[in-house]
């Protein structure tokens, strides 16, 4: 098995013409000669990811997905934008070439960029990497150092200050997905509202100091080198980073984290090996990140369920778009499944927090 992250055969529908792709790329990045193999990345549920190779070069194709598109999401030239911008700072985003605001080429905006060549964890550990619980515990926390190296970038000297408002950012939040949540909502997916009234009733003050956020950060959208494997190598998918509170983002990046001891239907969601022996429990990769950023966190039930609505808004939009035919991609049919474990799981949370 490859160890390396693989393309496979574009699915139905979502097909690219190289032969119109072909003459614009090649009028702005030197160098590509014949015309692109196109194949398509399996993992992501929101932007389309496409490999593009041609002899010598592999560029990576991103553009926004076909139906219904959310209110300001999928902006091509603001992600663009970040990872030119802030690669200097963070040096593991990377290298953009073009963006392309021409919707007649593919019918939509779209930027392609380099191809980091590397692993990128599922599920599971692959057996191949033969890691020990303590190479996994060093893995994990190379993983939140990343997260914190990115928390304390300084966003204005790489020309982002301009990327979002901080201020009353965990009200927006809060207020945001409830609306958000609200507009695309099916007749089969579950209320939330007791969690949303939680959530409202119990938020913070906003984090003092604020920092980029990257709104999306697990191990699937990381790139471990494949000569050292515990070695990070690069950040993907970028198109949610704003500025705003890092410990929402902490929150954010909680959601996704299904530990060991997590009941069975909860592992059935899992997306990264975050169960693995060595791995860090939420609570032992709060307190981690605590120590490392040197914010003090008391507060942990609420951004971890934060987390978890956030989550249930995204899974919630893309479900909306299967649900009215704008999509025919069979994985999302049991997203709503998924919103529904997740209002269960956030429940749980506030019957016993002590907040």
């Amino acid at each position: 098995m490859a160890l390396t992250d693989t393309s496979t055969e574009v699915r139905s529908g979502e097909e690219l013409d190289a032969v119109l792709i072909d003459p614009y790329l090649k009028s702005h990045i030197p160098g590509l000669n014949g015309l692109p193999v196109i194949s398509q990345f399996p993992g992501g549920a929101s932007n389309l990811t496409y490999l593009l190779t041609y002899p010598g070069q592999e560029l990576v194709l991103r553009r926004p997905p076909f139906g219904h598109k959310a209110k300001s999401a999928h902006d091509m030239g603001r992600e663009f934008r970040i990872l030119n911008q802030l690669k200097d700072a963070f040096p593991y985003c990377p290298k953009a070439y073009v963006h392309c605001t021409d919707e007649t080429i593919i019918g939509a905006e779209f930027y392609v960029m380099e191809r980091v060549n590397g692993i990128i964890l599922r599920s599971d550990l692959p057996a191949e990497l033969d890691l020990d619980p303590q190479q996994t515990e060093a893995l994990c926390k190379s993983f939140v150092d990343k997260l914190v190296d990115l928390h304390q970038v300084d966003y204005t000297a790489c020309g982002l200050g301009d990327l979002g408002k901080p201020q009353g950012y965990v009200e927006r939040q809060i207020r945001g997905w409830t609306e958000r949540y609200e507009k695309a909502r099916t007749p089969d997916a579950p209320g939330w509202q007791r969690v949303a009234a939680w959530l409202a009733e119990k938020q913070p003050p906003d984090h003092p100091v604020s920092s980029l956020v990257h709104n999306d950060y697990r191990f699937d959208n990381v790139i471990l080198d494949p000569q050292n494997p515990m070695q990070i190598i690069g950040v993907l998918d970028w198109e949610l980073t704003t500025l705003g509170d890092p410990l929402m983002d902490l929150g954010n990046s909680l959601a996704y984290w299904i530990q060991a001891d997590d009941p069975a239907p909860v592992q059935l969601m899992r997306r990264q090996p975050s169960h693995a022996p060595g791995m860090l429990t939420r609570e032992q990769f709060v307190a981690y990140y605590a120590e490392r950023s040197g914010i003090r966190i008391d507060n942990f039930d609420f951004y971890y369920t934060y987390g978890l609505f956030r989550l249930a808004g995204i899974v919630q939009q893309i479900y909306f778009r299967f649900f009215h035919g704008q999509t025919r991609d069979k994985r999302f049919a049991q997203f709503i499944h998924m919103n529904q474990l997740l209002e269960r799981m956030a429940l749980k949370v506030i019957d016993t927090s002590q907040l």
